[in-house]
This record gives structure tokens, sequence and C-alpha cells, in this order.
């Protein structure tokens, strides 16, 4: 399979969206996603982008992206948080998300990052496996925490 990978550019952003919502539904919160395409537009095409895209193309077709940003910690300093990784479920088990990784990981090393950090819900055993392969460390202790504000 011949899988290219590029950034995302602003008219990439509906296929975005349906990744996005396409995850919403593999994780079982449909009703989560509120973000609009000009969220996305506003935001991360404007003067000061507050996310990146890298998307997986297979024969003109987007089939998967890893969405990221810039976090700060105040023990490591600049981190690459990766928001989602995705790959369309039927180009599931081709390597896309492996390309997607590994270029992800280059460019949390080209901004020199000093982590990259994520999420996986503990009851996605295909994702669990798949970040093992690379031998993160998936840390159970930290309760996440959130406010809503919408």
């Amino acid at each position: 399979m011949n899988v290219s990978i590029r950034t995302a550019k602003k008219n990439d952003l509906p296929q975005v969206l349906a990744l996005v919502k396409e995850l919403a539904l593999y994780e079982k919160a449909p009703e989560e996603v509120t973000i609009t395409l000009q969220d996305l537009e506003e935001d991360g095409f404007g003067e000061h982008p507050l996310f990146w895209i890298i998307l997986a193309e297979y024969e003109d077709e987007i089939v998967g992206m890893s969405f990221y940003y810039i976090r700060y910690s105040t023990w490591k300093g600049k981190c690459l948080y990766l928001e989602d990784i995705v790959v369309k479920e039927k180009y599931r088990g081709n390597r896309i998300g492996e390309l997607l990784f590994e270029e992800t990981i280059k460019a949390a090393k080209a901004m020199n990052a000093k982590l990259m950090t994520w999420q996986v819900l503990d009851w996605n055993e295909p994702a669990i496996h798949f970040y093992k392969k690379f031998n993160a460390e998936l840390d159970g202790e930290w309760i996440n925490g959130k406010l809503r504000f919408d």
C-alpha cells in the first residue's frame, strides 16, 4: 500500500472533521463533537496556529491523521501533545498509524520537544498494544480532570 504523508491544508478540514467524528463514534461519544469547520480553520490556520495536523493519503483519499499541539511542562519544558491519531476503519492494519506516529515523533524532535504525550482509553486494547510496540510508557497512576465551558 503506497501511502503518502503530508501536512494538512485548510481545504482538508472537512475530511479532518469527518475523521474526528469517526473517532468519537469509535470511542462511544459521538455527541461530544461540537467543534465546527470554522473553529478548526480559525484555530489551526490563523495568525497563531493552536494545532497542527499530519495526514495520510492513499490514492488521493485522506485515510488517517495525527492531530497535535504544543503544551508546556514546568518540569520538562516544551512538549508535543498528540491529541488524536486516527485511521479510517477500512484502512486499519496497514501500518498507516505507525507512519503517522513516526512522523509525529519527527515533528516533536524537530521542535526540540522534551516529551511527547497522549492519552488512551483503558478499554482501547488495539491502541494500547500499538503504543507498547514503541516502548511507550503508559501511566495508570494519573487521574484526568476537566472543566466544561460550553
